[in-house]
C-alpha cells in the first residue's frame, strides 16, 4: 500500500486533468452544474409572463413570485456551489494534511446533502404551484415547456446531489481507513 492518506503521498504532484475528469464526483458536479443552469435559465428566460391588459409581469407558477424567486435563487446558488466544489476537486490532490482532507470531504457531505434537500423542496414547491396554476392566466401556453423543464431538472438535481453526498461519504470512509492503517502500520524508516 502506498504511503499517505487517500492520495496524500502524491500531494504536490502535477495537476492531471484527465484523472480529474474521470472521477465520478467530478462528473456529477458538472451534471449538477448543467442542471442548475437549466433551472434558473428557463425560469429567468420564460418564467415571467404579462398580458396586454396588465402592465406588470407575473410568475408562470400560479402568479406566485416566490416560486420563481425560489427557483432562480436555488439555481444560481447551486451553480456557484458547483463551481466552488469543482475548484476544490482540482485543489484536493494538493492537500497533504489528513485533517484538511477530512474537513474538505465532510463539507462536501454536508453541502451535497443540504442541496439535495433544497432541490427536493424546490421540486415540490414548483410542481405544486404549476399544478394549481389557472389556464386563464396563460391562454396561449407561453413558457409552459420552460416551466416543465425547471420542474423536471429540479427533480433530477435531487438525485445528482444525493449521489454526490453518497460519493463523499465513500471518500470519507476511504480517508478514515487510510488514516487508521497508517497509524496502525507505520512505514519503516528508510536507512
Amino acid at each position: 500500500m502506498e504511503g499517505g492518506a487517500y492520495g496524500a503521498g502524491k500531494a504536490g504532484g502535477a495537476f492531471d486533468p484527465h484523472t480529474l475528469v474521470r472521477q465520478p464526483h467530478t462528473i456529477l458536479r458538472v451534471v449538477s452544474w448543467v442542471f442548475s443552469i437549466v433551472v434558473f435559465g428557463s425560469i429567468v428566460n420564460e418564467g415571467y409572463l404579462n398580458t396586454p391588459s396588465e402592465g406588470e409581469e407575473f410568475c408562470i407558477y400560479n402568479r406566485n413570485p416566490n416560486a420563481c424567486s425560489y427557483g432562480v435563487t436555488v439555481g444560481v446558488l447551486a451553480f456557484l456551489t458547483c463551481l466552488l466544489y469543482l475548484a476544490l476537486d482540482v485543489y484536493f490532490p494538493q492537500i497533504s494534511s489528513v485533517k484538511d482532507r477530512k474537513k474538505a470531504v465532510l463539507s462536501d457531505i454536508g453541502v451535497s446533502a443540504f442541496w439535495a434537500f433544497l432541490w427536493f423542496v424546490g421540486f415540490c414547491y414548483l410542481a405544486n404551484q404549476w399544478q394549481v396554476s389557472k389556464p386563464k392566466d396563460n391562454p396561449l401556453n407561453e413558457g409552459t415547456d420552460a416551466a416543465r423543464a425547471a420542474i423536471a431538472f429540479s427533480f433530477f438535481s435531487i438525485f445528482t446531489w444525493s449521489l454526490s453526498a453518497a460519493l463523499a461519504v465513500r471518500r470519507f470512509k476511504d480517508l478514515t481507513f487510510q488514516e487508521e492503517y497508517s497509524t496502525l502500520f507505520p512505514t519503516p524508516a528508510q536507512p
